[in-house]
C-alpha cells in the first residue's frame, strides 16, 4: 500500500493571508494567520498531485483521513519553550569557537572575540545564539571531549546573564551534561542523536529542548557520494521514525525542532530538492529550522559569482524559506539577513 505525504503549497502573506483565512479560502500555517496556504501536494513514491484544500472531501476515505491528520499538524499553533513564532523566521546567530569551521574557522575561537560577537548579535536583535566547539564541516576530524569543552566553558560562563537563548551545538552527551550548570536553552546535535548512545537518555532526564537534525554518515565521509532513493521522503521517514523512537524512550514534550540538514550528506541535487519542497516537513507538526548560511550549494549554483560570505545567496534562500513558512534560520551574518527579511516583510506583508 502506498504511503502518502502532504505538502502545503501556494502561500499567502500579510493582510491578503488574513483575509483569505477569514473567508475560509486558505488555512493558517502554525496558527499564524499572516501566512496561509490554499493548496496541497499529495505525494507518494510513485506519483504526486496538487489539489485545492476545498477538494479534500472528494478524496477516498483512507486518504482523506491521512491528509486531514497531516493538515491538523500543519495548521496547529506551535508552542515551544521561550520561543514565539508569530514573526517568523526567527534567526539563530552562529558562533563557531573552532579554528577549522567551513566559513569562519578561527575568527571567533577566542573568548574575547566570541563574547564580542554574541553582544553584537544581541544588540542587533538576535534571540538565539548557537555556539559550537567542534567543527562538523565535511571532511572535519572528531576532537576529544576535553578540547571541545575547553573551547566552550568560558563562553558559557560569560554569556550566562545575557538576554538571549543559548543553543549548544554538540554531538557529545558529556558536553551537554557539563553545560547544564550554565544557561543552555537548546541542544543542537547535528548527528540526529545517533553519535552518542547516551544523548537520548540525557535529553529524557533533563527535558531540554533540542534540534532533531538529519545527516548521512559522519563529517569525515558524509560527502562521499551520498545516495537516497528519494531524498525528500527518505528524510521525512527518518524524522517520523526518530520521533517515534524518542517518544518510546520517554521524551514526551514537544520542544523539538526539525532540521533536514542542508549539506550534511547531500549533493547539490539533494539540497535543491529539499529547499524547493521544505514545506512538506510542516506536516510532522514541529517547527522547522534550516542552516543555509554560506553553504556550498550557493557556490555550485552561481559559479563565477561566488564570494567568501555568500551573503546574496544566503539572503535569497532565506527569503525563499521564509515564504515556505520555515520558522528558524541558522545564520552567520545576522544583521544583514535580518535587514533583508525586515524589508521584505514590510514590502510584501503589509
Amino acid at each position: 500500500m502506498d504511503k502518502y505525504y502532504t505538502k502545503p503549497c501556494n502561500f499567502y502573506f500579510g493582510k491578503q493571508s488574513e483575509k483569505k483565512v477569514k473567508d475560509k479560502q486558505s488555512l493558517p500555517l502554525g496558527g499564524n494567520n499572516s501566512i496561509s496556504f490554499d493548496s496541497i501536494e499529495i505525494i507518494s513514491r510513485k506519483k504526486s498531485k496538487f489539489i485545492n484544500i476545498n477538494k479534500i472531501n472528494s478524496l477516498n476515505k483512507s486518504l482523506k483521513e491521512k491528509i486531514n491528520f497531516d493538515i491538523s499538524n500543519i495548521v496547529k499553533k506551535k508552542y515551544f519553550k521561550k520561543l514565539n513564532f508569530i514573526n517568523t523566521p526567527i534567526l539563530m546567530g552562529v558562533i563557531n569557537m573552532t579554528p577549522d569551521s567551513f566559513s569562519d574557522g578561527g575568527k571567533f575561537n577566542k573568548l574575547s572575540s566570541a563574547a564580542k560577537r554574541a553582544k553584537y548579535f544581541i544588540k542587533k536583535g538576535c534571540k538565539i545564539i548557537d555556539v559550537g566547539g567542534e567543527s562538523t564541516r565535511p571532511g572535519s576530524k572528531e576532537i576529544n571531549f576535553r578540547r571541545e569543552w575547553k573551547r566552550l566553558e568560558g563562553f558559557l560562563k560569560k554569556t550566562k546573564k545575557l538576554n538571549c537563548l543559548i543553543s549548544l551545538d554538540t554531538r557529545k552527551s558529556q558536553i551537554m551534561e557539563y553545560a547544564s550548570k550554565y544557561e543552555v536553552d537548546l541542544v543542537n546535535d547535528i548527528s540526529g542523536l545517533n553519535y552518542d548512545v547516551s544523548t537520548i537518555e540525557f535529553l529524557r532526564k533533563s527535558k531540554k529542548p533540542f534540534v532533531l537534525h538529519h545527516s548521512k554518515g559522519s563529517p569525515e565521509n558524509m560527502q562521499k557520494k551520498p545516495m537516497y532513493k528519494n531524498v525528500l521522503l527518505d528524510i521525512y521517514d527518518f524524522f517520523e521514525s526518530k520521533l517515534e523512537t524518542i517518544n518510546k524512550n520517554g521524551i514526551k514534550h514537544r520542544n523539538i525542532i526539525l532540521d533536514p540538514g542542508i549539506g550534511f550528506g547531500k549533493n547539490l541535487k539533494h539540497n535543491i530538492t529539499l529547499l524547493k519542497n521544505v514545506s512538506i516537513f510542516h506536516s510532522l507538526g514541529y517547527p522547522v529550522m534550516l542552516g543555509i548560511s554560506r553553504k556550498k550549494f550557493i557556490k555550485d549554483l552561481v559559479n563565477i559569482n561566488d564570494s567568501k560570505e555568500r551573503i546574496g545567496g544566503t539572503i535569497s534562500s532565506s527569503i525563499w524559506l521564509m515564504m515556505q513558512g520555515v520558522q528558524i534560520l541558522r545564520v552567520h551574518d545576522f544583521n544583514e539577513i535580518n535587514q533583508a527579511i525586515k524589508v521584505f516583510r514590510s514590502l510584501s506583508f503589509k
